[in-house]
């Protein structure tokens, strides 16, 4: 009998620790030990860059539109349709013998809102977050308010490991550590007579 009521309480144990580690961890949780980046196929995201390319071009053509179609400011077009569709990323990248360091403001954005792929010597950042309203019987004649997407692709300078990157987003400034992948040297193959 004392067996069996031991093991009937080991069991609830079991069941809660794994309760416990399987539950989503509380916002709180995850800024105090930082967040696992939600790692997204290197396609996937070039699928992403498309999509953002061809709304930019949309965009910028209805700007050129309401311009009455004059040639000479398609660069200002295409940049204030950008501004619109995307927000800028200021990003600062550093080395050391053993790892990539990636700084990138993302103010607004919580850790839930962003995706990071990384492939060979290639980074990508994407994040969204939601949506403000718009009202469809107004027009606007002026709006000053950024868009809530953004979208960054970084050519590295050497190859690194997706296994292994680590990310902390605090204050609106996400760090990437992005460990690299160890050179290989090349090695001498003797040739054989056949």
């Amino acid at each position: 009998m004392k067996n069996k009521g031991a093991a009937t309480t080991r069991k609830k144990i079991t069941d809660q620790t794994n309760a416990l580690a399987t539950r989503p961890k509380s916002e709180t949780e995850r800024k105090a030990e930082g967040f696992k980046p939600i790692l997204v196929e290197a396609e996937k995201m070039f699928e992403r860059l498309a999509e953002f390319t061809t709304e930019t071009a949309h965009k910028a053509f209805e700007f050129f539109q309401r311009r009455g179609g004059r040639l000479g400011h398609e660069l200002e077009d295409w940049y204030r349709a950008e501004s619109e569709v995307l927000l800028p990323v200021m990003v600062d990248v550093t080395e050391t013998d053993d790892r990539i360091n990636v700084r990138a403001a993302v103010p607004g954005f919580k850790p839930d809102d962003i995706e990071v792929s990384v492939k060979d010597d290639i980074l990508i950042l994407s994040g969204e977050t939601e949506s403000r309203d718009k009202r469809e019987d107004e027009n606007t004649v002026l709006s000053e308010w950024r868009s809530n997407r953004f979208f960054r692709q970084l050519r590295l300078p050497s190859e690194v490991d997706p296994e292994r990157v680590a990310a902390k987003l605090k204050d609106g400034v996400l760090q990437l550590t992005l460990p690299k992948v160890p050179e290989h040297e090349a090695k001498q193959v003797p040739v054989k007579t056949a």
